[in-house]
């Protein structure tokens, strides 16, 4: 059913941050299902997911929003498209008038940055004083976390570079060589799923970051520390579903870069036991693993979920259930902005670096407010407030399905 001009949208059913009400009333990565999930119609998913246009997707309802004027004679998915297509061409402009450096530049200096301070790193860890051991720690989890987080996920997305071949060289060095995952499982799962079917359950619903028999404390605040050890068991197991040739480039890739960390502890940091030097390791790896899992929870699960076959269109889909957190110093370094502070913005575009997400922001905001259409936004602190007092029902029950039901 139509909206009136400039009527809110009604939500009906349960909402899992708060009251029912006319929109959701929020006070605040996700990642998708494992790799075997059928997505419908594959095909259409990698479209949503890097196209700029979204166009009805096979199977979808008319399920429509408030936002903007309607024009006579426009159906409502037209509209709905309309102003995905209006957005996409502020941003074009801006994204044409950008130079290389705004567009890649930036990014890769970070990346290049953090390469250039390993060294440093592993010289420090030589000391036996405990304020240059502590920042060689802190330097090496720093440039860890940016690589394998900031690296991965922009090489998963091609924003690194304009050329595919490129784009496919970067991802395996990345997520493969650096990250201990499997490229082709984390570009479908991410890009095709997550970002194809964002918040729509049994797909993109982020449901795979959720360990229901673990407590709310030792989920939030002791897990973490396990994800290094974690993250290769996991790309080990889902490599039965890749091809054998891909299957053992990503086994000799994740062993020369578990290896060559190994190795450098032990020759370079002068680390005089293995089971010291794997310690370093995990607690180098681990140093920034609480707000990795944090963010990936916090900026989806709580917002509104929604059936595969009632999901509203790209522009709402994603205004509702994308979340931005604050900038921050260390986590835009080491994460990236589309990651914390841009994360509506990358939805909406996920092929743009995190340089450009950023200089889109301002446009993006100022286009949905102007809409009526949510614009969600929230603290870390009060993000974690609400996962410590509602983790049963966020974390360990099934979200509701919320629909979104149009006013006569």
């Amino acid at each position: 059913m139509p909206l009136e001009d400039g009527d809110p949208a009604s939500w009906r059913g349960q909402q899992i941050n708060g009251e029912v009400s006319g929109t959701p009333q929020l006070r605040g990565t996700g990642h998708p299902p494992p790799w075997g999930t059928p997505a419908p119609d594959g095909s259409r998913t990698e479209a949503m997911a890097e196209g700029w246009e979204p166009g009805p997707a096979p199977g979808d309802r008319d399920v429509t929003f408030g936002g903007g004027p309607q024009r006579a004679g426009q159906e409502p998915w037209q509209r709905e498209e309309a102003l995905m297509g209006e957005l996409s061409e502020l941003v074009q402009k801006v994204v044409k008038s950008s130079s290389w450096w705004e567009r890649h530049g930036v990014d890769i200096s970070i990346l290049t940055c953090s390469f250039l301070l390993l060294p440093a790193g592993f010289l420090c860890l030589r000391s036996a004083q405990a304020i240059p051991f502590l920042a060689g720690v802190l330097t090496l989890g720093v440039v860890h976390h940016t690589l394998t987080v900031k690296g991965s996920h922009l090489a998963s997305h091609n924003a690194l570079t304009e050329s595919k071949s490129w784009g496919k060289v970067w991802a395996i060095f990345f997520i493969e060589l650096c990250s201990a995952f499997t490229a082709e499982q984390a570009t479908y799962n991410h890009v095709k799923i997550h970002h194809g079917y964002t918040n729509v359950i049994g797909l993109g619903d982020s449901s795979t970051w959720k360990v229901p028999f673990l407590n709310r404390y030792i989920y939030m605040f002791i897990a973490p520390l396990a994800v290094p050890i974690i993250t290769p068991l996991v790309a080990l197991d889902l490599l039965r579903n890749v091809e054998w040739k891909a299957a053992l480039r990503t086994l000799c890739c994740m062993f020369l870069g578990l290896y060559c960390h190994y190795w450098l502890l032990l020759h370079v940091s002068g680390f005089q036991s293995p089971w010291s030097a794997l310690l370093c390791m995990l607690l180098t790896r681990s140093l920034l693993a609480h707000p990795y899992i944090h963010v990936n929870i916090f900026q989806h699960i709580g917002l509104p979920m929604f059936a595969a076959d009632r999901k509203p269109k790209r522009i709402h889909l994603m205004s509702l259930g994308v979340l931005n957190l604050p900038r921050n110093a260390l986590l835009d370094w080491s994460f990236g902005h589309s990651l914390i502070s841009c994360h509506v913005e990358h939805h909406l575009f996920p092929s743009l670096s995190d340089n450009m997400c950023l200089k889109i922001k301002p446009i993006v905001s100022q286009y949905l407010k102007q809409k009526k259409l949510p614009y969600n936004e929230d603290t870390y602190t009060s993000r974690l407030r609400l996962f410590l007092q509602r983790y049963e029902e966020l974390m360990v029950h099934a979200p509701p399905i919320t629909e979104l039901v149009g006013i006569q």
